[in-house]
């Protein structure tokens, strides 16, 4: 500890009556910009007002603005504060760039403590030449979930950057310190994206997984500026919103395990350090005190071509662990606020990841409801997917709340009007909520029964076909269409948690012995398919059978009502090699191979094609309040028309949409076909009316046309619609065994 620690030299610097005045007049001033943690404007507190009260060491100080969590650079100096309800002293360490010894330590004056806050104003600091932490002094009863040690480095939990790393799997020596960011990115007249929910096609992606390999072709591989270069590829794919895995500060060295001289690792980052942060590891070069301007910029080029940015983000538990892990941040500062614990002091663990936080606390919601208000004003993000979100709604002691206030919150926060939230309304404690999470009509959801009962269906299970067809039709029976309807459904076949959709169909069951835990850790329920060879195989036919389910699925998932998702990699058959659980392969297992995008580029030509005809039909999204051609906006239908009455044999489900084009005013009518028999059937479509105009197309038909190779134009149209004619005048079709035909009602 420096000298300064030891016996801290004040001296009172003399006030005068216009000093007081000014504090006071400061003490009751709150701007959006305080209420919501970004940088003080200059204009607000100029140069000529602001004048030290105290001196200690060699540094000049006065009290803070108390509202302003975090470190904010101020006029003349930097504003830190920081709260502890329990602690009975703190302290602020100073420290050169990169360095582990503090060149300064500055005890907080009592007096510069109101309630349960410190603050303070250093003057005469250079925002690029420190960093900071803390050390706080306390009670120390772990049975109370009072964990101080004056020894310990504390994070702060505002830190808006954090250093100890900065190239990823470069190992952090040491504890953690914290910088001051400058908020000073041009976004010009840029603000946050105007699509709605049911307008998107999200693309769940991992930042460094997306273009690490070599074969992707990107200067800057694993980054922030790779995805960027790679924008103008997700441009024509389609894709209208980018959905993130973690990118807040994560160590992915924290949980490091070697397998074999394989180094396995924290890879998804869902094991948080820091709320506020950036991942630096996702920076292509430093940005000293400019961290995430490379995100920063991501994030307004995906808005120059309409494409939504959404976080994943994960307040459900932190990288502090249970008793056995690391205290560097909320341990040392409320151990009993931030985290839920049993009554002798233990951890409850809903996440799975040996913490829990606690959310609906007052302390801990403030920082959540900041934390989000921060990344959509600063950052400019369109939204958020909260990993384990039944958590956000439990109690101190994990009951489940019938009105949480945290989730009310977050639904009816002004700064949040707009911005998409999006829940993964189960955790690892048994609370499932898909269509019952606590939503305020704001919520949608990854409706996990959607990829069960469609897995299942697809692969021709007994017993799914009802199932199927409320899943493809917006999922009423989960969401009410008179109160939340398919807007709050976010539908998928697959996602980075489970099997790749090419590995649906090439496993029977997981292959995770690369994990190191002997093939225990994964879900074991995948409802997966190897079609008839487990693995990959030259078998011509087996490829072909298992390219038509890949087809399959992504078809119906593109035409099914509610938001469609689907993972990367996906449209030219990623595959993770039978691994259901890559959270720790930072390796060829769970980069993209883009080479298989040449292999199967008739696979991406198709998924272009199903998202393309999804965006020119409104009918599909749920925009269209009433059918046309005499038709019910959505209906059901068995082998023969307005039929649903389907049997647990039942394997066909016909789905209809009809409505009118939002831009042209045309009608407009899609007939989705699904045969998951492992025979043909002869179907019967509903017929347009006579004299109408307008007659059935065949645009889709995963079995004739396997592989698609060229069948497509560059504008995402077939490119030889003769070939899609079939038989204008008649209603009956033969659909081959597990196959997806599409029909379009087309002018005459």
């Amino acid at each position: 500890m420096s000298k300064s620690a030891d016996k801290p030299v004040r001296k009172r610097v003399r006030k005068s009556a216009d000093d007081e005045k000014l504090k006071v007049s400061e003490s009751i001033l709150k701007t959006a910009e305080e209420m919501i943690s970004v940088p003080v404007s200059a204009s607000v507190y100029g140069h000529g007002h602001m004048r030290a009260y105290d001196k200690i060491g060699d540094f000049e100080v006065r009290p803070g603005f108390y509202e302003i969590n975090g470190a904010t650079a101020i006029p003349g100096g930097v504003n830190f504060t920081i709260s502890s309800h329990q602690a009975t002293y703190c302290e602020l360490l100073l420290f050169e760039r990169k360095e582990k010894i503090p060149y300064a330590v500055l005890p907080f004056p009592k007096e510069y403590r109101i309630g349960n806050v410190w603050s303070m104003i250093v003057f005469g600091l250079d925002i690029e030449e420190f960093e900071y932490a803390y050390r706080f002094d306390g009670p120390y009863d772990p049975a109370k979930g009072l964990l101080f040690d004056k020894t310990k480095v504390i994070l702060d939990p505002y830190a808006r950057a954090v250093t100890g790393q900065h190239v990823w799997g470069a190992k952090r020596s040491g504890f953690y310190t914290a910088r001051v960011v400058r908020n000073d990115f041009d976004w010009g007249v840029q603000g946050n994206s105007n699509n709605q929910m049911e307008d998107l096609i999200i693309y769940e992606m991992h930042v460094r997984g997306f273009t690490q390999a070599g074969s992707s072709g990107v200067e800057h591989n694993g980054t922030f500026s790779g995805i960027i270069e790679k924008l103008p590829y997700l441009e024509r794919l389609g894709v209208t919103a980018l959905e993130l895995m973690p990118v807040f500060e994560f160590d992915e060295n924290l949980a490091h395990r070697d397998f074999y001289g394989r180094n396995l690792i924290d890879y998804w980052g869902y094991n948080t350090v820091c709320f506020f942060a950036p991942n630096t590891g996702y920076a292509s070069e430093n940005e000293y005190n400019r961290e995430g301007s490379q995100l920063k910029n991501l994030i307004r080029e995906c808005h120059d071509r309409g494409i939504d940015v959404l976080l994943d983000v994960v307040f459900n538990h932190t990288a502090e662990g249970d008793e056995r892990g690391p205290a560097f941040s909320f341990k040392g500062i409320d151990n009993n606020i931030y985290y839920m614990l049993t009554p002798d002091g233990k951890y409850y663990n809903f996440s799975g990841c040996g913490n829990t936080l606690n959310c609906n606390h007052p302390i801990v919601q403030r920082l959540i409801l900041d934390c989000l208000r921060y990344w959509v004003t600063v950052y400019h993000v369109d939204g958020f997917r909260f990993d384990l979100a039944a958590i956000l709604g439990r109690n101190e002691d994990g009951s489940p709340m019938s009105k949480p206030p945290l989730l009310q919150s977050l639904a009816f926060d002004p700064i949040l009007g707009g911005v998409k939230l999006i829940a993964e309304a189960w955790d690892a404690g048994g609370l499932y909520q898909v269509g019952t999470f606590p939503s305020w009509n704001r919520w949608a959801e990854w409706n996990g029964r959607y990829r069960d009962d469609m897995r299942s269906f697809l692969k021709g299970d007994a017993g799914f076909a009802d199932a199927a067809a409320k899943r493809i039709m917006g999922s009423p029976d989960i969401y009410m269409p008179e109160i939340r309807g398919s807007r709050a459904s976010v539908n998928f076949i697959d996602c980075h948690d489970g099997f790749t959709l090419h590995d649906l169909y090439t496993y029977d069951r997981k292959h995770n012995e690369e994990n190191n835990w002997n093939n225990t850790d994964g879900a074991d329920d995948n409802r997966s398919w190897n079609c008839g060879v487990e693995g990959e195989t030259s078998d011509p036919e087996i490829n072909r059978l298992r390219r038509r389910m890949e087809e399959n699925a992504i078809a119906v998932l593109m035409l099914s009502r509610g938001t469609p998702m689907f993972f990367m990699g996906d449209e030219f058959g990623n595959s993770q090699g039978g691994n259901n659980n890559a959270y720790c392969q930072d390796n060829f297992i769970a980069w993209l191979n883009w080479e298989d995008l040449n292999r199967n580029s008739d696979l991406f030509d198709f998924f272009r094609f199903v998202i393309n005809f999804r965006k020119a039909h409104d009918c599909i999204k749920m925009k269209c309040r009433e059918g046309a051609f005499g038709f019910p906006e959505m209906s059901a239908h068995d082998v023969e028309p307005w039929s649903c009455d389907y049997k647990d044999y039942s394997h066909f489900v016909g789905v209809m949409f009809s409505g009118t084009n939002e831009k042209t005013g045309e009608p407009q009518a899609v007939y989705l076909a699904v045969n998951t028999y492992w025979e043909p059937l002869s179907i019967h479509i509903p017929e347009l009316p006579e004299g109408c105009g307008y007659h059935w197309r065949r645009v889709v038909d995963t079995y004739e046309r396997d592989p698609l190779a060229g069948w497509i134009d560059d504008e995402g149209t077939p490119a030889d619609e003769s070939d899609f004619e079939g038989h204008k005048d008649n209603c009956r079709w033969y659909i081959r065994e597990r196959t997806v035909i599409v029909f379009d009602a087309v002018k005459d």
